[in-house]
């Protein structure tokens, strides 16, 4: 087994034999972490980076006010590889998804220097396998219209393969990867406290003629449960159903989905919390924060699902119980 150094010497990751000359031909990429108490799980996320295959130019690891032992861990692993870097923001007292888009666009900043064709945003609760980004950089390469790229995830009881309603062309923000010009041109992360930045990027992305898509040849481990964080499943599936309203999605679609979710654990309680969620926001006739464009775009993307399935079932080719929808 080879591995790489950088130029103290200091292994940066593996390299199989052989790969060399592959590696050097893969477009650079970067990544930025924007991580929040995650003393649990970042080793786990920084253990699966320092054994890449092929590791980024450059991955900025920004603590976002942790009041735990968050930054103390990623901080040994920055003195030891010169290609991390450690980022401490200010103790803040709010917790929305806005927060998470202004620490991100904080690693963005050190990144001016640097030379890079692939920027990817990796969550600090996450565990890869070796090759995932080499993967990854594989697919870029080989499609240059490929905008956004990721995979598909598990976790304890879940996974993303089998058990989502989005399909393959939507890429979780767990690990999500972009081509550098895909990504400026979408303007980049948007900055919505109610959620929903990753999905929105991704949808962007594909409305402007770029191709996104979750790979199914490999995959990811999530430590922490979709949405779950410092809040019960319960509440956050209540979340999830205004989020589906914010983002302008179809009545007729939501339907569907809540269906679905009541026989997915917790049976019954997740779809109908999910249910509540989206009337309550209707109900309050809450604000959108996206396009009519990009509104009117999604709504038609769902129902081009929605008529697959349906087809497929009134002609007896079961997708099943829907478990996997076609793109």
């Amino acid at each position: 087994m080879t591995y790489a150094l950088d130029q103290a010497g200091v292994r940066t990751g593996i390299v199989k034999e052989g790969d060399m000359d592959q590696g050097r031909s893969l477009p650079r990429y970067v990544l930025i972490t924007p991580a929040r108490n995650e003393e649990a799980f970042i080793e786990k996320t920084l253990e699966s980076m320092v054994h890449q295959t092929i590791v980024p130019v450059k991955w900025v690891i920004v603590n976002d006010g942790s009041t735990d032992a968050t930054g103390s861990i990623v901080g040994r692993y920055a003195e030891k590889y010169d290609w991390i870097e450690a980022v401490n923001l200010p103790v803040r007292k709010e917790r929305n998804f806005a927060a998470k888009v202004y620490a991100f666009n904080a690693g963005l900043e050190k990144l001016n220097q640097i030379e890079y064709e692939i920027i990817g945003n990796l969550d600090g609760d996450v565990s890869l396998d070796k090759d995932h980004f080499e993967f990854l950089l594989g697919k870029f390469k080989k499609d240059p219209r490929l905008g956004v790229a990721g995979t598909i995830f598990r976790e304890e009881g879940y996974s993303s393969e089998t058990d989502s309603f989005e399909g393959q062309k939507h890429v979780s923000g767990q690990c999500q990867i972009f081509r550098r010009q895909c990504f400026q041109e979408i303007g980049g992360y948007f900055a919505n406290k109610a959620g929903g930045i990753d999905w929105i990027a991704v949808t962007t992305a594909r409305m402007m003629g770029w191709k996104t898509q979750s790979f199914r040849e490999r995959s990811f481990f999530h430590y922490r449960h979709l949405g779950t964080a410092e809040r019960s499943v319960a509440a956050a599936m209540f979340s999830y159903g205004e989020k589906d309203y914010y983002l302008g999605g179809h009545p007729l679609w939501e339907l569907f989905r809540v269906a679905y979710r009541m026989v997915k654990w917790p049976y019954l309680i997740g779809g109908l919390a999910l249910g509540l969620g989206y009337g309550w926001a209707m109900l309050r006739r809450e604000k959108r924060p996206i396009s009519k464009e990009l509104m009117e775009y999604h709504r038609r993307e769902q129902m081009q699902k929605l008529r697959a399935v349906l087809k497929s079932v009134f002609t007896f080719k079961a997708l099943d119980s829907f478990k996997v929808l076609p793109d």
